[in-house]
């Protein structure tokens, strides 16, 4: 700027209202001013407007205009003369989003203690979320600039999150985070409440040694090839139509018709790699209008299941490698892709996905994920990657309306 302007910083605070911004415009325009920075944030109905500006005039002219111009509307004005033209334009680094139901002030004071404590400056905060949890998105500047930095910063913040009962997720900030294409989930305890072979299981009357070989695969105790074998060995001699049955009794996690309906308007394309089987996922794919399916098959014979599978296994390798097929067919680099899971037969998956998300997993899983959620709503998915609840309810309201189920 010209070394005679001189900077100015001018907030407005009060009832937001038609007429403010006009207002205080109407006045900058007639002392020359030039525009550098212009921010404003409403909290239910209360108005914070901040500009900066360079002043070519006096400007102890132009603040006794302001302060009579904005009492007309009924709100207040401070003017800070000399202000600091350029001091605050630092790119935030990182996008720190905390999710909680609630988010106490205890939870918030803890998670900003701890980013005080790595160097790591909030920059600005907004809100997300308020249904069916609070989500507050923090941008952030860290000073810790070593190869190290972003896994301190994850760590930090998540080994605090759990013991004040939110979930904190920590991302690079810049247009790699914005740009993501492709998501890619696992399909029981992820898309879908519980899990299909138990389900198959009861139906032979044999789902508790069924579960407890399943609890062990999805701890890493045991590899995911041997137990899927062991567990479908006790499917021997079940009648095919068990599929068709547990097919149509499969419910969807909270939050997951929203997440799909929400990614494929913003252009994602979506997919479910499952170490369950096609037979009984398939007509839920195609519900969702999902563009990639890949799982595992169930061998019948003469109307029976032979308590075998044919084909490939999809084991916890076999999800990576499925990840990236989808990724090639879609034409989507691999940093643009997310995978969502909750077992350790999802580690490699998530590992090679740009963000990988661990949805109420077990520890193995949440110890190698880029973040991981504790809540039981899919729907969270999309806050952590910037989608906010008012939008998603935007574009609902234009398809037809918006519902909100009562969260006991």
């Amino acid at each position: 700027m010209p070394s005679s302007d001189t900077a100015v910083l001018v907030t407005v605070t009060g009832p937001d209202k038609p007429g403010v911004t006009s207002v205080l415009f109407a006045a900058l325009s007639r002392h020359q001013v030039s525009l550098l920075d212009v921010e404003q944030v409403v909290i239910r109905g209360r108005l914070t407007l901040g500009v900066l500006l360079t002043c070519p005039n006096d400007p102890e002219e132009l603040q006794e205009e302001l302060e009579e111009a904005m009492a007309t509307v009924g709100v207040h004005v401070d003017v800070e003369i000399g202000a600091d033209p350029v001091g605050n334009r630092v790119l935030a680094t990182h996008v720190v989003v905390v999710l909680g139901r609630p988010v106490t002030a205890r939870a918030f004071s803890t998670i900003s203690r701890e980013l005080a404590r790595q160097g790591a400056n909030i920059d600005s905060i907004r809100g997300v979320a308020d249904y069916p949890v609070t989500g507050l998105e923090l941008l952030v500047t860290a000073t810790n600039t070593s190869p190290d930095a972003d896994r301190q910063l994850r760590t930090g913040l998540s080994e605090i999150a759990a013991g004040v009962g939110v979930d904190v997720a920590v991302e690079r900030e810049g247009i790699s985070r914005r740009s993501k294409r492709l998501i890619v989930f696992d399909v029981d305890s992820t898309l879908v409440q519980g899990e299909v072979i138990e389900m198959l299981a009861a139906k032979a009357g044999r789902e508790e040694e069924v579960r407890k070989v399943t609890e062990s695969a999805m701890r890493g105790e045991i590899d995911f090839t041997e137990s899927l074998h062991q567990r479908v060995q006790a499917l021997a001699g079940l009648d095919a139509s068990v599929i068709d049955e547990v097919s149509e009794e499969l419910e969807l996690t909270a939050g997951a018709r929203t997440t799909i309906r929400t990614l494929r308007r913003l252009g994602y394309h979506c997919g479910v790699v499952s170490g369950g089987f096609r037979q009984v996922i398939d007509n839920l794919a195609h519900e969702l209008e999902l563009d990639f399916v890949k799982a595992n098959t169930l061998e019948i014979v003469d109307g029976k299941l032979t308590g075998r599978v044919v084909g490939e296994v999809i084991d916890r390798a076999a999800k990576a490698t499925a990840l990236r097929e989808f990724a090639a067919q879609s034409g989507v680099p691999m940093e643009q892709t997310v995978a969502v899971g909750d077992g350790a037969n999802d580690i490699d998956m998530l590992t090679a996905a740009g963000l990988g998300v661990a949805f109420n997993a077990k520890p193995a899983l949440r110890e190698i994920a880029d973040t991981a959620i504790s809540h039981p709503y899919l729907d969270a998915v999309l806050f952590m990657l910037g989608v906010t609840r008012g939008e998603i309810e935007a574009a609902d309201a234009v398809d037809g309306g918006v519902r909100r189920v009562p969260i006991l």
